[in-house]
């Protein structure tokens, strides 16, 4: 008994050092990824239910006239160059109000077409190379296919993707700090590790059972 007494205070310091640590993690995960993870958890129920939501595309449509000396560039742009000339674009956003950034184009003997897929919906622009031409159509489809293509990450751009990274690496570290909180805290809790089963049990049985 004697010599396992100097142990003791070891151990609690221990104990004490890897609560603190991870509650301190657990906490700064929690917190940055709080708003992103309501978002994912709203835009689930959403994707799982969204032939009951009934969307309403709403299609705008521009049409309008390239300069000459713009339309010139396009006329001797090389084929291997894809997005349209730097020129053209801020052009565009000036006087049109549309951006297509560094988005690829399909260049053709008679026209350039610029596909622009974006989150809760599409766009499209096409140029008349002989005529100069231009015919813009957009597609917008609502918030919830706005926010449904968030979480899919679908046409969102590298910047989002990065963040869905972060968010993902975030979402670990509070979930793995979550379950040394649970051992740490198992023997005075003794629901705690049925809980845990039935939380890995639950969605096994699911999709072995009802998914085919």
């Amino acid at each position: 008994m004697t010599s396992s007494t100097p142990l003791q205070p070891n151990v609690q310091q221990r104990r004490a050092f890897w609560l603190r640590h991870l509650h301190q993690w657990h906490w700064i995960s929690a917190a940055v990824s709080l708003m992103a993870m309501l978002l994912f958890a709203a835009t689930g129920i959403t994707l799982n239910h969204s032939a009951d939501i009934e969307a309403h595309p709403v299609v705008s449509k521009k049409s309008a006239q390239i300069p000459a000396s713009l339309l010139a560039t396009l006329t001797k742009k090389p084929a291997a160059e894809l997005a349209l000339p730097l020129a053209l674009r801020d052009w565009l956003a000036q006087n049109t109000a549309i951006s297509v950034g560094q988005q690829s184009a399909e260049w053709s003997p008679k026209e350039v077409y610029v596909a622009l897929p974006r989150p809760g919906g599409d766009a499209w622009l096409r140029i008349e190379l002989d005529s100069g031409m231009l015919e813009y159509e957009k597609t917008e489809r609502g918030w919830i296919a706005y926010f449904n293509d968030l979480h899919k990450g679908r046409n969102t751009g590298g910047a989002w993707a990065w963040f869905l990274d972060f968010f993902a690496v975030a979402c670990l570290i509070f979930c793995l700090t979550g379950l040394f909180l649970l051992q740490m805290h198992a023997g005075n809790r003794p629901a705690t590790w049925p809980v845990v089963a039935l939380g890995l049990v639950l969605p096994l049985l699911l999709a072995i059972v009802f998914i085919h």
